[in-house]
């Protein structure tokens, strides 16, 4: 398996185990701070399928080389991979607002449950609040970038198969 197939399938078993943890575990537990792993899941789905198109389109000489930074490798995505391939450029916006949230959770000093929702609290005492409903949404426009990933790494996909059946 090439590398760029095995980010597609660690994408697919992240947006599983996020949306099974949002949809089956939350419910039976009603603990919010697991909406933070749900988060933190949806976030590798979303970085794991940039990835395999990143990885896909190197391979094929459509892109340069870039740096294993996550900065890099999302500036690379945005300028040459989004138009490439026509995809919507709010999957950025969304990376880019999940990896906030997991670094906002890192730096702050407190957080707490309210109300089945996660509260973040900044230095500044800036509150930001996770609930159910808004990681629902992030796990739809997950599961159609997922979709649209697989369906670009599929074109060329029989090559990498044919080679493995003459070696």
């Amino acid at each position: 398996m090439e590398k760029f197939q095995e980010y597609r399938e660690k994408a697919k078993r992240n947006l599983e185990i996020s949306d099974h943890m949002l949809n089956v575990t939350f419910l039976l537990v009603k603990d919010p701070k697991l909406l933070l792993a749900v988060i933190e899941n949806i976030f590798l789905a979303y970085t794991n399928s940039m990835n395999a198109i990143l990885l896909h389109d190197w391979i094929y000489k459509k892109i340069p080389g870039f740096n294993e930074t996550f900065e890099s490798k999302l500036n690379m995505f945005q300028a040459r991979s989004i138009d490439m391939h026509k995809l919507d450029k709010k999957y950025i916006t969304d990376m880019r607002e999940l990896r906030n949230l997991l670094l906002e959770h890192k730096k702050s000093p407190i957080e707490f449950s309210r109300q089945g929702k996660l509260v973040i609290c900044s230095d500044s005492y800036q509150i930001k609040t996770i609930e159910q409903k808004e990681l629902a949404e992030y796990i739809n426009k997950a599961k159609v970038f997922i979709h649209e990933m697989t369906s670009i790494i599929a074109e060329n996909e029989r090559i990498f198969g044919k080679r493995r059946e003459r070696a």
